[in-house]
């Protein structure tokens, strides 16, 4: 992986601090006088840092004043740009990896057309349950483009945020995209990982994520069952 850029490594650090709970929401990150002396970066890039964590919505910057750390959303941020694990906190959400991920070629993309470059590359392939609170809440199905991923299929995806995954580890940043959302009745594997019957309803996401990566989205299929949890769509 190449050494990141300055504003990257702050971006990087504060966002940390607010994941881990050492700023809450409500508290005010240090000034950008602080920030710039103490990494000893120009003002710039200070600002590249903090226009990046506005962008993911972890703060609020305020003309002539010090940013402050935003609430995490209520219920499930499944619709949302900054990804499942950020919106509801890692102690609530685990993941286990029902497939790994594995290479195979592209034969389709839940509905969306593949772009040239990465059907030439190939797909990566895996499977992944998600709970909340240990009950099962989203089976999901991922295809990435496999492009400049290098040891991908090493990665230990367990209990991780793909997208945090991809931004730390590749630099691959959720730019926007596109959704399309089914009710219907699900197969006898999605069932079984929900424990659900036969005749319950499930909710269907088909997801192409655009990236700052040209030439790399993110396809996804989502089944989820939410009737003790709300969908927050922040596109």
């Amino acid at each position: 992986m190449k050494e990141l850029p300055q504003y990257k490594l702050i971006y990087e650090q504060l966002r940390s601090k607010i994941a881990d709970g050492e700023y809450i929401p409500g508290d005010m990150l240090p000034s950008e006088r602080t920030l710039y002396e103490t990494h000893h970066v120009a003002r710039l890039t200070v600002r590249r840092a903090l226009e990046q964590l506005t962008t993911d919505g972890l703060i609020i910057r305020r003309q002539g004043k010090r940013s402050v750390v935003k609430g995490t959303p209520k219920g499930v941020g499944i619709l949302s740009l900054t990804g499942t694990t950020s919106a509801l906190g890692s102690p609530n959400l685990t993941t286990h990896i029902a497939l790994k991920p594995e290479l195979r070629k592209w034969n389709e993309a839940f509905t969306f057309s593949i772009e040239p470059q990465e059907e030439a590359a190939g797909c990566i392939y895996f499977e992944r349950l998600r709970l909340l609170d240990d009950v099962p809440v989203f089976y999901d199905i991922t295809m990435l483009p496999n492009r400049n991923l290098a040891n991908f299929l090493k990665l230990d995806l367990e209990n991780k945020s793909l997208f945090d995954t991809l931004r730390s580890q590749y630099q691959i940043i959720i730019t926007g995209g596109i959704q399309q959302i089914y009710a219907i009745r699900a197969e006898k594997r999605i069932q079984d990982a929900f424990n659900v019957s036969a005749a319950h309803p499930i909710l269907q996401l088909n997801r192409k994520i655009d990236t700052n990566r040209p030439g790399f989205h993110i396809y996804s299929q989502i089944f989820c069952v939410t009737q003790r949890y709300g969908l927050i769509g922040e596109f």
